[in-house]
């Protein structure tokens, strides 16, 4: 069969073809399970699901290019995959910015009804989620669209009522009133993971409190003088011989008029402070264990909004509680209370979506009991049911498990799934339902009302590995698909969502919900700050794929993703991949150019020379390892096993062999050359689509030998046809040749355009008769007029020493050796006095964190020139003193 020339534009434009490709794809089912091959092997993974309350970020992309590769490469195994998106509610993010769209108007939540608050919400969930849904869409993700989920839609808010429901009548989920993380601003509780703490210059203010019936005082001392209109006591450590008097006496609270008594307790520590502690119940978490052990009142102090309530002196109600502090402190002063203010720097818990300063609260809320899910969860880590890829992240997970609390699941919201609990006017009892209650299941009344409270945001997402499966339900994707086969996510939330995950599905379907979990570097500016809106150093990945295309974003952040290392990257990071892509490009077209006319001939019925056998035998061993890189989740290696194989082997190397016979006048020879640049080309596609997708697929469709769609076929399997270890060391020597000839070329200058004589001494038969074979090949390469096999050097020639032979080249008559050894030595100085300043300049934080990222950039790649140009230098002057 003759082939034709395939039309391929001239240079490459993924914005050509980019999306046409991806739409295509879906437009063909090739990102749906494939359960009619009958594949014995499954392989899922849910995504994480981005939050509806913004766009997505460079971690958002590398962590999406993660896991398309892994399901692209699973895909072309042969197994059976399901990758399933999704967006998740974010219930405090996305209640903080309608609040803020109402404040634009003049308006605050509660102008509105709860039912006109949700309608707005859900509509801003509708555009957000459309808006990232576009964004996956455009990196090129090949998850199944007819998969996805909402965090809220029916499947998983049924999900989420039966394990309230489960839970609760396992004991494990109960209501009690406790002191919990309070953020005033978004109005609700905080598990202890959503409370970020950070260093605050703060002050200790020294307050006496007069004992009463005496002229003496307590000291105390205090980050809070605002808090202590809740103060029921005040207790000093019972082996502290200062306070031994006190005991039982009582002080009068400074600036009220009520008295509170001296207590004896061992939370007290005698060298911290003064040595006495105000204790306040309703604000402090050890202050409230200190309080039931001695039976002590709670005053809570605080509204809802965060401001003093009715429960302090007049004219401190209504105040935020920095301006009642101010006020405190004035008024402390001004009665001569205050003894001394001390600067000091303390760590301060505040919201993690608002960055509000978080209240200790007393208030009712719902909690799930967690040790003994933990347990299990740590049990699993043990027997090897889970695995972390790197293994650092064992300690994280370990350490949270072993000190975990209980979970405070109750925010007082109105976006998320409203707990599902009714309580009776009536007979005060309440009703724990998955399904909507009419009437009081104790006393039949109809007088009844739902929990205001929402659940906490992470409750829905430690049940998406099954939720999003059908679960409760029996289904088809539960029975297939469930256990997952991997997690790709963060390491910010290893204890938020990936411990809680593999808790929950233990205790509910009594499975781990993945084995294998895969966490993802953090992604870095250039001078290695984490990227964020605050510093303004975000790169937006469609500004990226706009810019390079989404191929070239994909494979850059692939080759960089290395196992527990952050990546660096600015803008101009993303060129590699899109010089990649360019390459791959340029190769193909060049193949396809050449085609015309040509006989497609069966490999099996070719006669393959040595350098044949030997692409081949590369290719083999790039299959092999990057199949095993894959496996263990080391995904750069991948990357950078299949850039080498192509760049180097193919490019530089095979096609340039190929030359000679895709330009021989023998028919036969140039069949046969065209059929085998067009099988590795085929061949090297399906080793390079998991990892640059797009322009293989676009690639691979002007194919004559093509086989339907890429993304459907398998990947490249070793073939034990082309196994042969003779042809690679003869491949091995002719590249070495060639290297030392342009090696000595270099050393002696002689212009890459004039022709030189070169000459090779060898003892080896075997190698010696290779060379001979392919005398054309390194005469072609090594710009050389003649290539003479000689037994004895001349004193007239240059020579370096090879591992099987001797190879040199005529020395012009001018040649000066020791001019030469003095010019390269004199090259030699001034690279090392530039390489030093160059380092020196990377080395000196001043430069690196005032230069712009480009100029940084800038510097790194003259760094690595300067280094390049040494070893080069060195290297010849290696040569010259050998010769």
């Amino acid at each position: 069969m003759k082939m034709n020339n395939v039309v391929m534009s001239k240079s490459y434009n993924p914005k050509s073809f980019e999306s046409k490709v991806y739409d295509d794809d879906l437009k063909s089912g090739a990102f749906k399970p494939n359960e009619t091959a009958g594949a014995k092997k499954f392989f899922s993974i849910v995504m994480p699901p981005p939050n509806v309350t913004g766009v997505l970020h460079m971690g958002h992309a590398l962590n999406i290019t993660l896991q398309d590769i892994l399901v692209r490469f699973h895909r072309m195994r042969g197994e059976n995959t399901l990758w399933v998106p999704g967006t998740d509610h974010a219930g405090i993010a996305t209640q903080n910015v309608v609040e803020r769209e109402l404040l634009k108007e003049g308006k605050k939540r509660l102008d509105l009804t709860r039912d006109e608050f949700l309608k707005r919400t859900w509509a801003l969930k509708d555009k957000h989620h459309d808006i990232i849904v576009s964004q996956i869409k455009q990196i090129g993700a090949s998850c199944d669209w007819e998969h996805e989920r909402f965090t809220m839609d029916d499947g998983l808010s049924k999900a989420v009522r039966h394990c309230f429901v489960t839970l609760y009548k396992k004991k494990l989920i109960y209501k009690g009133e406790y002191l919990v993380n309070y953020c005033p601003h978004c109005m609700t509780a905080l598990s202890d993971d959503e409370v970020d703490y950070k260093s605050v210059d703060s002050n200790l203010w020294y307050i006496n409190y007069p004992v009463t019936d005496s002229y003496e005082s307590i000291t105390i001392a205090t980050t809070r003088p605002e808090t202590m209109f809740g103060d029921t006591a005040v207790a000093v450590n019972p082996d502290d011989p200062r306070y031994k008097k006190y005991v039982s006496k009582k002080v009068y609270l400074p600036l009220t008029d009520r008295q509170i008594e001296i207590i004896q307790d061992r939370v007290v520590k005698t060298d911290f402070g003064t040595g006495a502690l105000k204790i306040t119940p309703s604000h402090a978490a050890a202050d409230r264990d200190c309080a039931l052990r001695h039976n002590l009142e709670f005053i809570n102090i605080l509204n809802p909004d965060g401001t003093l309530n009715n429960n302090v002196p007049e004219k401190y109600r209504g105040m935020t509680v920095l301006k009642a502090r101010e006020e405190v402190v004035k008024d402390l002063t001004e009665k001569g209370l205050l003894v001394k203010t001390e600067a000091i720097v303390h760590e301060v818990g505040h919201c993690y979506r608002c960055q509000t300063q978080i209240e200790p609260y007393l208030s009712s809320q719902w909690f799930v009991k967690m040790k003994g899910m933990a347990d299990k969860a740590l049990d699993a880590l043990k027997e090897k049911k889970i695995v972390f890829y790197p293994q650092k992240w064992n300690s994280t997970y370990t350490n949270w498990l072993s000190n975990i609390r209980d979970w405070c699941i109750s925010r007082q919201l109105w976006w998320g799934h409203r707990i599902p609990v009714w309580y009776c006017k009536d007979c005060s009892k309440m009703t724990v339902s998955a399904e909507d209650v009419k009437t009081c299941e104790h006393c039949g009344s109809e007088n009844i009302y739902q929990d205001n409270d929402v659940l906490d945001t992470w409750f829905s997402s430690w049940l998406w590995p099954f939720s999003v499966m059908g679960w409760p339900d029996e289904t088809h994707d539960m029975n297939e698909f469930f256990p997952t086969s991997a997690l790709v996510t963060a390491y910010d939330i290893i204890f938020f969502w990936v411990a809680r995950m593999i808790m929950g599905s233990l205790e509910l379907t009594d499975k781990v919900p993945f084995k294998d979990i895969y966490i993802t570097a953090l992604v870095r500016d250039k001078k290695g700050r984490k990227m964020s809106k605050t510093l303004g150093n975000g790169i937006d990945p469609l500004d990226v794929i706009d810019l390079y295309g989404s191929d070239a974003m994909k494979f850059t952040l692939s080759y960089q993703a290395a196992q527990g290392q952050d990546i660096y990257i600015d803008i101009d990071s993303f060129k590699f991949g899109s010089k990649f892509a360019n390459k791959i490009w340029n190769a193909a077209r060049y193949i396809l150019m050449n085609i015309k006319d040509r006989e497609a001939v069966a490999l099996e019925d070719l006669y393959l020379n040595d350098i044949d056998k030997w692409i081949y035998m590369r290719l083999n061993d790039a299959i092999k390892k990057s199949i095993k890189a894959y496996e263990s989740f080391k995904i750069n290696e991948a990357a950078q096993i299949a850039y080498d194989f192509f760049w180097n082997d193919f490019c530089d190397w095979y096609i340039e062999f190929s030359k000679k016979g895709l330009y021989s006048e023998n028919k036969r020879e140039k069949d046969k050359t065209v059929s085998v640049l067009l099988d590795l080309l085929e061949k090297t596609l399906r080793l390079l689509h998991p990892l640059i997708p797009l322009i293989t697929e676009e690639i691979y469709s002007k194919l004559p030998n093509k086989k339907g769609r890429l993304v459907n076929l398998s990947y490249p399997s070793v073939d034990e046809m082309f196994k042969n270890e003779q042809s690679v060391k003869v491949v091995e020597n002719i590249q070495d040749a060639i290297r030392v000839l342009r090696n000595l070329r270099a050393l002696i200058v002689v212009p890459v355009n004039e022709m030189i004589q070169g000459f090779v001494i060898c003892d080896d038969e075997t190698t010696l008769l290779s060379l001979k074979e392919n005398e054309d090949i390194i005469k072609n390469f090594s710009s050389l007029s003649s290539l003479d096999f000689v037994q004895n050097k001349d004193s007239s020639v240059i020579y370096k020493a090879s591992e099987n032979f001797i190879a040199g080249i005529k020395k012009p008559a001018d040649f000066d050796v020791k001019k030469r050894m003095d010019a390269l030595e004199k090259d030699i100085k001034i690279t090392q006095e530039q390489f030093e300043q160059s380092s020196n300049k990377l080395n000196n934080e001043n430069f690196i964190n005032k230069a712009s990222s480009q100029a940084v950039e800038k510097e790194r790649e003259k760094n690595d020139e300067f280094r390049e140009k040494l070893d080069k230098l060195n290297q010849l002057v290696k040569i010259l003193k050998e010769s």
